[in-house]
């Protein structure tokens, strides 16, 4: 096994572990429940889609569901953000292509992380709480739950990312 699958194995556990035992736990104002986990979703290498990566996502967002009761709403989201990955940072970065051999999310300018990170994090909390709701009614709490934990989970990943920055 390289670093770089020991690396993201250990991560993948790390965070799985964190959302499982510590930030399940938190539901501050009956609104905000972080979704840390999708923090793999931005530290995955960069490159072309492929099967592995959407196959992980998947896995990753399911192993949430299970330990959090939630039916496969975690899976679905982290899936559709995964797919979607490629196309935001294209899109964020101004480019019709990327060069997925150099590109790594700690090598972008940070207010182009930070624009990606707001991006999907909005697009995965949204599905989430659409798919925990389901129903047009409940459009209000939708839009409030995903904006009160989307802002908490953006600040969670950025500090995140600024450690380690720092690290490196």
């Amino acid at each position: 096994m390289n670093r770089d699958n020991l690396n993201t194995a250990l991560l993948i556990i790390g965070l799985i572990l964190l959302q499982i035992i510590v930030l399940n736990n938190i539901n501050f104002l009956g609104y905000i429940n972080p979704f840390l986990y999708i923090l793999l979703l931005f530290y995955y290498p960069i490159k072309k889609m492929n099967g592995q990566f959407l196959f992980l996502a998947f896995f990753l967002g399911l192993i949430i569901d299970i330990f959090s009761n939630s039916g496969g709403i975690n899976a679905a989201a982290t899936l559709f953000i995964a797919f979607i990955r490629i196309p935001v940072l294209k899109s964020v970065l101004g480019k019709r292509e990327i060069d997925y051999s150099i590109t790594s999310i700690n090598k972008l300018p940070y207010p182009k992380i930070f624009i990606y990170v707001i991006i999907l994090t909005f697009i995965h909390h949204f599905i989430v709480f659409a798919l925990e709701y389901f129903k047009w009614i409940n459009f209000g709490i939708i839009l409030i739950k995903t904006f009160l934990t989307s802002i908490f989970t953006i600040i969670l990943i950025m500090i995140s990312f600024a450690l380690v920055s720092r690290k490196k």
